[in-house]
């Protein structure tokens, strides 16, 4: 036999052919993934802990300055004096607006923002409420702004401005609280009806720098009294600044028929209705056309045409 043949005829190199069957995991052999995949989460939970635990101690991540803008009446110090707490606390996981809610509860701050900067850094955004006048209110007064807020009680420390008084916003249901605070006794309406008389007249500054005194009482009908001139000036709810304009147009004709005014009121599109000052005045209240013309064809103490 030859041995290309011999090798032919052995069987046993049919066995490379044969596929070896798989055999069956056991439960030892599943759970060896799952041991390491809990083994590598554990590994990596805990790095993350410790750098967590690093960084918020690290100095550089502590708040260690704030800087405060945008403020003009509220001082530095006062804003610090809020947030005192803040310095030494991680600038990464402090609770920046529970420290905003803080500020905000301050009556001057209408609005503010904190954001972190790096190193070691807090910066603060206040935007202050601006006073619109000086509201009486219950005897007392207090700087108030064009919502009616009451910002703070008016004193020497806040002569430098220039602000006409306003009367007449006390609510008409005040707190029953005995020591409730002053901005909780104010009218929102006869605020907004402040605001927008004097908000007018400040388009014209020479009329707004004679603003005196602004009167809501009545939440339809703004009254004003101006500087040098005693009268009570009825404008009503709208059109201020047109009426007042008309009213200062004619002031010098109707001094010259009624002396003293009590009140002139600036309601009607083609009347200005003239109350004098004194009980006993021979003249009775009138009504008087706009238009200078026919004002000064009238002869001084001529018997005015009646209401």
């Amino acid at each position: 036999m030859s041995p290309v043949a011999a090798v032919a005829a052995d069987r046993r190199f049919r066995r490379a052919h044969v596929k070896p069957s798989r055999k069956r995991q056991g439960w030892r052999g599943l759970a060896k993934p799952a041991v390491r995949a809990v083994f590598v989460a554990i590994v990596v939970a805990y790095g993350m802990y410790r750098g967590a635990a690093v960084a918020s101690h690290a100095r550089v991540l502590k708040v260690d300055r704030i800087l405060v803008s945008g403020n003009e009446r509220l001082s530095r110090v006062d804003v610090i004096a809020v947030l005192s707490g803040l310095r030494g606390q991680s600038l990464l996981f402090t609770d920046l607006d529970a420290w905003r809610r803080r500020l905000m509860a301050s009556s001057w701050v209408r609005e503010a923002a904190l954001r972190r900067s790096l190193p070691s850094t807090v910066e603060v955004v206040v935007l202050e409420r601006q006073p619109m006048g000086v509201g009486r209110i219950n005897g007392e007064l207090y700087l108030v702004d064009e919502r009616g807020v009451v910002i703070d009680q008016f004193g020497p420390q806040y002569a430098d401005l220039d602000l006409p008084m306003i009367d007449g916003l006390a609510a008409a249901t005040p707190s029953a609280e005995p020591h409730a605070a002053p901005a909780t006794m104010t009218d929102e309406t006869r605020a907004d009806l402040a605001a927008r008389v004097i908000a007018a007249l400040k388009s014209n500054a020479a009329v707004a720098r004679r603003l005196s005194q602004v009167d809501v009482s009545d939440p339809h009908n703004a009254t004003v009294i101006l500087n040098g001139d005693p009268a009570v000036i009825e404008l009503g709810e709208e059109q201020f600044l047109p009426r007042l304009e008309s009213y200062l147009g004619l002031a010098a004709a109707l001094r010259e028929r009624v002396a003293e005014i009590d009140y002139v009121d600036l309601r009607f599109e083609d009347r200005i209705y003239v109350k004098p000052a004194s009980a006993h005045s021979a003249v009775a209240p009138s009504a008087l056309r706009r238009d200078k013309s026919a004002l000064r064809r009238g002869r001084p103490g001529a018997k005015p045409e009646r209401k």
